[in-house]
């Protein structure tokens, strides 16, 4: 009698098991002769040694699939228990650098030309890119093949089980919706890319669209699986409840100025001061006022509001749509959200203004817009129906790239994450703790072999070239707002 322990620790168990523990199942029925059992990440096999041995190489086979293709389909599985050589030739021959995904099947999705295979290459060291060039040259087909690579390995999904968090996650997937017919052809050329990546998706026209959000404004969208709803404030309250004991948050306490003497860094706030002898900045839009990397960074405050949760007789007067996300076809149209509690979402703001300080009769006038903009999309609802909105602050670098660096001697940064998802941010946060601490990860090599931020024009012509670019993107997208 044979016993092997293996621990799963390259991928995720979950992914290996498969949905229902399917692949697990397969396992299982091609080796009766062997006693199964999973518990977290470790699977234990029992029985004649040379049917455990068999058995071992098929699931460390499964597991290399798993790391190389970022996918294990029940099929995948099927195929390796028939013709094990054959299905790792399959694996080699596919496996370069030209590859960026794998479909339905293991069919690789590679970039074709020099400069799709350069901008593969661009992307693991750049969350933004810019490709511009004529049309059918492969620029939205290379940069949903990453996006999709990107959905596969299941990083921010990762995190939220690790802290084990309610926070209204719904796999609700996502919209891309517009009012305007003339978006018509960019959501078809979309559509075409994903369906080469053999992505789960549908163009919807007015009348379906109307039924799943409710509302009349939108003329088109196309659907895609895979995108995911929560709530940022629970997710929030959720991680500060899992801090550990030796760490005491001070909220709501602004630091105004901060100093360094010698091997000691003092932080003045309104009333208190803290000397320290090191000092991580996760300040955001906030690095510029504080001095930091003042060349290299800007905020731009963006505003949205909320109404009260609609009333029994509303929702039903809009179709009570579940909960769902829209996202605009062009870049300064409006975000909207129906939430699990029957509230709208909309930001439809973007802007350069300063970043400590929006006056109500400010904030007011944005309100506006969203009221506006709520009231084009549902005009039946009551006027007043808003009852919260405010202002925030993001950061951003010439670039797209991010700030991750010490700058000085026991002085660390992290910023300019804003818009690469809720993964991203919590991920620099970790490793410049990290890097704080004197420790060294692959992730900070991965990290800091990225293109640095570069420096910015300077003002006047850093505003100005700021307002006129947002000023183009908002006519652009006037009717979506």
């Amino acid at each position: 009698m044979s016993e092997i322990v293996l621990t799963i620790d390259a991928v995720d168990p979950s992914d290996l098991y498969g949905q229902n523990n399917q692949n697990l199942d397969l396992i299982k029925e091609a080796y009766p002769e062997v006693i199964f059992t999973g518990r977290g990440n470790q699977i234990k096999l029992k029985g004649e040694k040379k049917y455990t041995q068999k058995a071992k190489e098929k699931i460390e086979l499964m597991v290399r699939i798993l790391k190389e293709k970022h996918d294990l389909n029940k099929q995948s599985v099927i195929d390796l228990l028939k013709n094990n050589h054959a299905f790792e030739n399959k694996i080699s021959k596919t496996n370069n650098s030209s590859t960026i995904v794998f479909g339905r099947g293991g069919k690789p999705i590679k970039a074709k030309t020099k400069n799709q295979k350069q901008l593969v290459e661009m992307s693991e060291k750049n969350d933004v890119i810019f490709a511009v060039g004529p049309a059918g040259t492969g620029k939205t087909y290379v940069a949903v093949a990453l996006a999709v690579k990107a959905l596969k390995s299941k990083l921010v999904k990762k995190i939220i089980k690790v802290h084990q968090v309610d926070c209204d996650w719904n796999e609700s997937g996502k919209y891309f919706a517009s009012s305007n017919e003339k978006d018509r052809k960019i959501l078809e050329n979309f559509s075409k890319t994903l369906l080469k990546l053999n992505f789960e998706h549908n163009i919807l026209d007015k009348d379906d669209l109307s039924k799943r959000l409710g509302t009349n404004f939108y003329n088109l969208a196309l659907y895609t699986k895979g995108g995911i709803l929560l709530h940022p404030g629970k997710l929030v309250r959720a991680m500060i409840d899992t801090l550990p004991d030796n760490v005491e948050l001070l909220e709501n306490t602004q630091l105004d100025e901060w100093s360094k003497n010698i091997d000691t860094i003092i932080c003045k706030f309104n009333n208190h001061k803290i000397i320290t002898k090191k000092i991580i900045f996760c300040t955001n839009g906030f690095l510029k006022s504080l001095g930091i990397k003042n060349n290299y960074n800007f905020p731009l405050t963006l505003t949205a509001s909320m109404t009260r949760p609609l009333t029994d007789t509303e929702y039903k007067s809009i179709g009570e749509p579940r909960e769902w996300g829209v996202l605009p076809v062009r870049p300064m149209g409006a975000t909207i959200r129906m939430t699990k509690d029957k509230r709208i979402l909309i930001r439809n703001t973007a802007e350069v203004h300063n970043p400590f300080k929006m006056s109500k009769s400010e904030l007011d006038k944005r309100s506006l817009n969203q009221k506006l903009g709520i009231k084009k999309r549902f005009p039946s609802l009551a006027d007043d129906i808003i009852v919260s909105s405010w202002s925030g602050v993001v950061s951003r670098t010439r670039n797209s790239s991010q700030i991750f660096e010490k700058i000085e001697d026991n002085v660390f940064v992290a910023g300019c994450y804003n818009g690469s998802g809720i993964g991203v941010g919590t991920l620099f946060g970790e490793q410049i703790a990290i890097k704080a601490s004197g420790e060294n990860s692959d992730e900070i090599n991965i990290i800091e072999s990225r293109n640095k931020p570069t420096r910015l024009p300077p003002q006047p012509f850093l505003n100005l070239g700021i307002m006129v670019r947002l000023a183009y993107e908002r006519y652009m997208a006037k009717l979506e707002n």
